[in-house]
């Protein structure tokens, strides 16, 4: 008998971790079973947590089939990705974003407006109001901010984030074409001014600066540390420039929680993780950056309603889901052109074959969402599950919440730590230890 043979059959197909006994998925019923196959490509033995967790994304699958129109992309949801508990959702915390603009969407602002204040640095004398104007710089901030705080309205709960019951402080500090510098110390200043005001306790900032530079002496990072200081965990975007370097603030300052982009590959099998081009340190203090990776690609977020964007996607779902002899007619009053030759057109397989190809290019996954990428996306997905924390024990301190996440971590073994920090946020270990 070999030991290490044994050792390892007692490792989680999906998760990796060594366990005393493995259950065969096949027991869980052949939606979990196929779904586990999938995802691990091997072996079927997994631990009980994992098969939860597979069960409750099999159910949640079929009965959101509907969801998905043929072609696009069937785009898991995130809390069951990074394993989060359902019953946390950040009941009674509020999170600051610091981002280029927002929109007011139903997945924030119904059936009750979570919303408490919005503040436009760029233009002081904006109202709320400003919020329904789905302009070229809201999308950034609407779907940070949706990551993380979004209930997933529009698909029946479906596309959620892990605070969905949080309330949201929005504050704009530029535009789609520029953000400056002082501009993000300044919306940071504004935050730690008003943050009893509207109880405050978490702030993402998925926008960067324009230099590194030495937390001794930038602005910026000196903004980190008073917020740090006055109870206020700072999340980061490590930024997306590949290789080493690139972090600047406020990913840089030192008690900042920076979260570099981690590709999950939209499964759940952690053996198949890998990393996302995202930057990583030192910075010029010497400092390792990021702390953490989680999820930077196929992270479901809204599209912005009453755009081009949104109208083009629409009709191409309506295409999609049009029967073969209906669908050369529908093209024509669609307006799209699809990229197709001459006489095409006419063909419904050739214009099938189009809109798939147009769905799966800009990333849809149905009439209301699309996923996104980016390092911008990965720190709202922690500041949510600091969120979570801070549900279970109020009581936590910046210091704290930001070593709960880093000491539950799970690092990559193939991954250099300089990339990944501590490893990949593991919100239910996290979140088990925070009880």
């Amino acid at each position: 008998m070999n030991p290490a043979a044994d050792a390892a059959d007692d490792v989680c197909a999906l998760c990796a971790r060594p366990v005393d006994e493995l259950r065969p998925a096949g027991e869980l019923g052949p939606v979990v079973a196929h779904l586990v196959e999938d995802n691990a490509k091997g072996t079927l033995g997994i631990c009980p947590e994992c098969g939860e967790r597979a069960a409750a994304l099999g159910e949640a699958l079929r009965r959101r089939e509907r969801l998905f129109p043929p072609g696009s992309w069937r785009i898991l949801p995130t809390p069951l990705r990074v394993g989060a508990p359902p019953q946390l959702t950040g009941r009674g915390v509020t999170i600051a974003f610091l981002d280029a603009g927002f929109y007011a969407h139903p997945d924030l602002v119904e059936p009750r407006n979570r919303i408490l204040r919005y503040f436009d640095l760029t233009n002081p004398r904006a109202r709320h109001a400003e919020l329904d104007v789905p302009g070229a710089s809201c999308w950034h901030g609407l779907m940070t901010s949706s990551v993380a705080c979004g209930n997933g309205r529009l698909s029946g709960g479906f596309y959620r984030g892990l605070a969905s019951e949080s309330d949201l402080v929005l504050v704009k500090v530029g535009t789609a074409r520029r953000i400056v510098h002082d501009d993000i110390r300044r919306g940071l200043d504004w935050v730690i001014r008003h943050r009893r005001r509207y109880g405050i306790r978490i702030v993402n900032v998925s926008c960067g600066g324009d230099y590194e530079a030495s937390y001794l002496d930038d602005g910026l990072s000196q903004s980190v540390e008073r917020a740090t200081r006055a109870g206020l965990l700072v999340v980061t975007a490590a930024g997306n420039v590949a290789g080493r370097g690139g972090v600047v603030p406020p990913a840089s300052a030192p008690s900042a929680l920076t979260v570099g982009g981690l590709d999950d590959k939209n499964r759940l099998a952690f053996r198949g993780y890998d990393m996302y081009h995202s930057s990583f340190g030192p910075t010029p203090d010497g400092l390792q950056k990021p702390e953490v990776i989680a999820p930077a690609m196929f992270v479901a977020a809204p599209i912005l309603p009453d755009t081009d964007t949104a109208r083009e996607v629409r009709e191409l779902v309506r295409l999609a889901e049009t029967a073969d002899g209906e669908l050369p007619d529908r093209l024509r009053e669609s307006g799209l052109e699809l990229g197709l030759e001459e006489g095409a057109a006419g063909d419904p397989e050739r214009v099938r074959a189009a809109v798939r190809a147009a769905l799966r290019e800009q990333n849809v996954i149905n009439a209301d969402y699309k996923h996104v990428d980016g390092s911008s996306f990965a720190a709202p997905i922690v500041a949510s599950a600091a969120a979570q924390l801070l549900e279970l024990d109020p009581g936590l301190s910046p210091q704290q919440l930001k070593l709960a996440l880093i000491r539950s971590a799970r690092r990559l073994p193939h991954v250099p730590v300089d990339r990944q920090g501590w490893g990949v946020v593991d919100v239910a270990r996290a979140t088990r230890r925070g009880r």
